[in-house]
């Protein structure tokens, strides 16, 4: 059986006419869809800088904030500062307390950028980066800390939360002589650090 398939000019140009007539509604959809977003885009950035102008932001000619962060780092820039982490209850309760070598660590932070990008530019695909032990993570656990123990350089691990809050001191607390060392170094009646 043979069949004939023939394409009449007429069939042809209708063809032609109701795609260049899809082509030209799909296209007003999209700037309809494009211009009503621009419009409320510029609404937005209109009011905002009408706002800006009515309302400048101020300046300072001091930064407290910059001098508490320039104060973090004056604290913590010297090699071997210890830290004193004391666990509290919701109760206000002193549970214990860890002596460290420099800061406890959360979980959640890396050495290494945790994502990586494949290809250039704005093609570019994000992915997670493996962690310097060769595998991959989720999103860290910032409850988790962990750290250096003051006497015996050991590991120390703890987990804050769940009705547990942190008190981190570069001092020892004076006038808690109760509270028991949770790691391998206690504080003595000196307030020096010793092995537990």
């Amino acid at each position: 059986m043979h069949v004939e398939f023939t394409v009449t000019r007429a069939h042809l140009r209708r063809t032609l006419v109701l795609l260049a007539t899809a082509a030209v509604a799909l296209f007003s959809l999209v700037s309809c869809t494009d211009s009503s977003g621009e419009q409320e885009q510029d609404r937005t950035l209109g009011g905002y800088t009408k706002l800006v102008t009515q309302q400048p932001s101020q300046t300072m000619s001091y930064s407290p904030t910059r001098n508490t962060a320039n104060f973090w780092i004056k604290t913590w820039d010297k090699p071997g500062k210890l830290s004193y982490v004391y666990l509290q209850n919701s109760d206000g309760d002193l549970l214990g307390y860890y002596v460290f070598k420099g800061l406890p660590v959360p979980y959640c932070v890396s050495l290494t950028p945790p994502d990586q990008v494949s290809g250039r530019g704005d093609y570019g695909v994000v992915r997670k980066a493996p962690s310097v032990d060769g595998v991959y993570y989720g999103q860290g656990d910032c409850s988790r800390y962990f750290g250096i123990d003051a006497t015996t350089g050991g590991y120390v691990e703890y987990t804050a939360g769940l009705g547990i809050n942190v008190l981190l001191y570069d001092q020892p607390l004076p006038n808690h002589p109760n509270v028991k060392p949770l790691g391998r170094t206690r504080i003595n009646e000196d307030g020096k650090p010793v092995a537990n």
